[in-house]
């Protein structure tokens, strides 16, 4: 990378001349190992562990409690201390977040708590350094990595090169920056999850008959899936074929997320192999997916003409023309669908549903004119929480950008 008029080159990467990288040590009073202490069902103190620090804060989901008595006292948290996980998985290791206070509690044996100089270092300022993107390169480096358990240790914690400016006043500037960009990302996760929610009690309703919209009578019809489709459902090829750096995408279940399908992570085959694939299966605009292997239940909606081709853990539905894709797309996301497909699944490790109990699960089904009313309106649902998703994904990626911008100084703010 070319050097900047201004800039330095550091072990975080480029800085700012009048910018320094001492180590995590010499900025804090000190580095603590968490509590051993076990859960007690009737506790009341709760113990804050690895799975408890999310996204740089404290998700309070998901509890275990202990007894508050006097060998507890010393691990509990003050609003500030910042928690880094020291052992778990490569991924896991080195994972911090900030404690505010919101309510009483101490922490785990497998954290450490990090007690800055108040004087030196502003813990907000140092707990957005510690989820940096040169935080963890620089975790992958000095991991201790012993039959597949990774671990930092309180000595090499220490040693963290933190980047900091001048002055703490500019620590604590660029510290409200990113709070800021916080508060937008922690206004709009509520929200999402009431939309998320909104939606599961309208397909609830709507499709079980419990609630019937304006203008429809009439008994639903319960037929198994192999009533319904206009082709035999169909799986991808049962071999591995040979993937190439271009050509036609090859979805697997890892593809079905969030029920659509994730184009951004492809693998390819060529031409040749889809043709020859798709005399099996092929699938259009309007198909169903569903994963029956490794993933099981995951669903989505063929909404485009692109050309792709599916391996074996994806069965192919293909509705007939007396009913909406949409309607049963939506209805195999439904309670009543989900329940018959957990007890259809073997209990091998990764699990899987054969295509014959595929074809066997029962589905509900109006006339046709209420499946399309049904869908839309679910469909609306839909739209406003894709919405608020890309609202949500563009807030992580800004706030991630500032990060990288602020916490190097290549923007000043003072």
């Amino acid at each position: 990378m070319e050097l900047k008029p201004g800039y330095k080159h550091t072990e975080v990467g480029m800085i700012p001349e009048d910018w320094s990288t001492p180590c995590l040590g010499q900025l804090t009073h000190s580095v603590e190992y968490g509590s051993s202490a076990k859960s007690r069902p009737s506790g009341k103190i709760p113990v804050l562990r690895m799975g408890n620090l999310q996204d740089g804060g404290v998700d309070w989901r998901d509890l275990v409690f202990t007894n508050n008595d006097a060998e507890i006292r010393r691990y509990l948290l003050s609003p500030g201390d910042v928690l880094f996980n020291r052992t778990n998985t490569i991924d896991l290791v080195g994972k911090t977040a900030i404690y505010k206070g919101e309510q009483l509690a101490i922490f785990a044996g497998y954290l450490i708590r990090i007690i800055e100089n108040k004087s030196l270092l502003d813990s907000r300022f140092l707990n957005y350094v510690l989820n940096a993107e040169f935080s963890k390169k620089y975790s992958l480096k000095i991991l201790s990595v012993a039959v597949g358990q990774a671990n930092i240790n309180g000595k090499k914690l220490k040693t963290y090169p933190v980047p900091i400016p001048p002055t703490l006043t500019e620590q604590q500037t660029i510290a409200e920056a990113l709070s800021d960009a916080d508060a937008l990302i922690e206004s709009l996760v509520p929200l999402l999850t009431k939309k998320r929610q909104i939606k599961q009690g309208v397909m609830q309703a709507l499709l079980t008959g419990q609630t019937r919209l304006t203008g429809f009578y009439g008994a639903w019809e319960h037929n198994q899936l192999k009533q319904i489709v206009q082709t035999p459902i169909t799986d991808g090829p049962h071999l591995t074929p040979k993937f190439q750096g271009d050509g036609v995408p090859f979805l697997s279940v890892n593809n079905l997320v969030n029920n659509r399908i994730d184009f951004s992570d492809l693998r390819f085959i060529s031409t040749a192999d889809h043709e020859v694939f798709s005399k099996k299966c092929r699938p259009r605009k309007g198909d169903i997916l569903l994963g029956k292997a490794a993933s099981v239940g995951k669903v989505a909606l063929v909404e485009s003409d692109i050309d792709f081709n599916i391996w074996s853990p994806i069965a192919m539905i293909r509705v007939s023309s007396s009913y909406c894709s949409r309607f049963i797309y939506y209805q195999l996301q439904s309670m009543s669908l989900v329940r018959q497909i957990a007890l259809l699944t073997n209990s091998s490790s990764q699990g899987n549903i054969g295509m014959g109990d595929i074809e066997k699960l029962v589905v509900g089904c109006p006339q046709y004119d209420e499946q399309i009313a049904i869908s839309t309106i679910i469909s609306a649902h839909d739209d406003e929480i894709e919405v608020l998703e890309a609202k949500l994904q563009k807030a992580r990626h800004l706030k991630q950008g500032m990060m990288q911008e602020l916490l190097t100084g290549r923007i000043r703010l003072v």
